[in-house]
């Protein structure tokens, strides 16, 4: 009993240290005083009043919008969350004006970072969403024709990956070795019978959470067989232990396909945007940074940026995902990796 204080205690905490970092994001780009304004159309839309100071709907379907894989049937909870936060959020933030925390030098530039960051990402995703055009049809079933090892051909492995640390005289005898073994336990006596030092993990993974450069090769891979890759200091292998058959139409793929093609043409629209502001701006390095900037550290920028912009959640529609026994948050974070 004596511990439900405790506990009520850390739930709060947890919920407000949540929700502060995405209730900043959601309103760095309004500012502080829109709350102020417009009281008549914002009273009918009150969430909640925390002293003098409203919570409207607005203020959490802000928030909840910017939230990824939120079911219809969630929203309410969410939603109810989100206001739970937003009234923890008010109190600290009572206090902390009440303390001038508002005019502390470092409060103030770090929300003034804040607001620089939002305001970049807002223009370059807003450009990049008009610059960038949609895929055609054509074009996503070109895409799903090229890869079939991660649509008509899709497997799901049961794998296991060892890091085995090979001085070079034992290199090729011991890859020879395990090339003829017949099964997963032969493999694993085979290295352990080397003495060598090694590490293994074991991972069930469909083939579009894999490494592109590595679909094709681990799909001409039987069951009991092993990729190899050449490590430091000695070799990885990737052991095939067992395999299931999990092919996925194009009517199912197509919109994972569609939105992982839009992410990287908007990557790519942002990266040429990128390089030509520079071109067109007056750019001057001063002090110790006047020397020549190091090799690629504008491209490293403008990919950074391209970046930002693309981490945009794919989607794949739960009934097609299921019905192909297909792990839809798989299927999207294996896509939106694809390089």
């Amino acid at each position: 009993m004596s511990n439900r204080p405790q506990v009520r205690a850390l739930s709060r905490t947890t919920r407000l240290m949540a929700v502060l970092p995405i209730a900043i994001a959601a309103l760095a780009l309004t500012g502080c005083g829109d709350d102020k304004k417009d009281g008549e159309g914002k009273a009918s839309q009150a969430a909640a009043r925390v002293n003098k100071t409203e919570i409207t709907v607005h203020q959490i379907n802000q928030i909840l919008e910017r939230q990824p894989n939120i079911k219809q049937d969630q929203a309410e909870a969410a939603s109810r969350q989100i206001l739970e936060g937003l009234i923890d959020q008010q109190l600290a933030v009572e206090k902390a004006e009440e303390q001038k925390l508002d005019r502390d030098p470092q409060v103030v530039q770090l929300l003034d970072a804040m607001r620089r960051n939002m305001l970049a990402r807002a223009y370059l995703e807003r450009s990049a969403a008009q610059g960038a055009a949609a895929p055609t049809p054509e074009e996503l079933k070109k895409y799903f024709d090229s890869k079939p090892a991660l649509f008509t051909q899709r497997r799901v492995y049961a794998l296991q990956e060892f890091t085995v640390a090979t001085p070079p005289e034992q290199y090729n005898a011991t890859l020879e070795k395990l090339k003829v073994t017949k099964s997963a336990n032969d493999f694993i006596e085979v290295i352990k019978a080397s003495g060598l030092k090694f590490t293994a993990t074991q991972t069930t993974q469909a083939a579009e959470n894999l490494p592109l450069n590595l679909v094709d090769a681990l799909a001409k891979v039987n069951d009991g067989e092993a990729l190899y890759l050449t490590a430091k200091d000695g070799f990885k292998a990737v052991l095939v232990v067992a395999s299931k058959s999990q092919p996925v139409t194009f009517e199912q793929a197509k919109p994972a396909i569609e939105q992982f093609l839009l992410t990287e043409r908007r990557r790519d629209f942002t990266q040429k945007q990128m390089k030509a502001m520079r071109e067109a701006a007056k750019i001057e390095y001063i002090g110790k940074f006047a020397e020549k900037p190091a090799s690629g550290a504008a491209a490293g920028a403008s990919a950074a940026s391209a970046a930002a912009v693309a981490a945009q959640p794919s989607v794949v529609p739960a009934s097609a995902a299921a019905s192909a026994g297909i792990d839809a948050d798989a299927l999207n974070k294996g896509l939106s990796g694809l390089k």
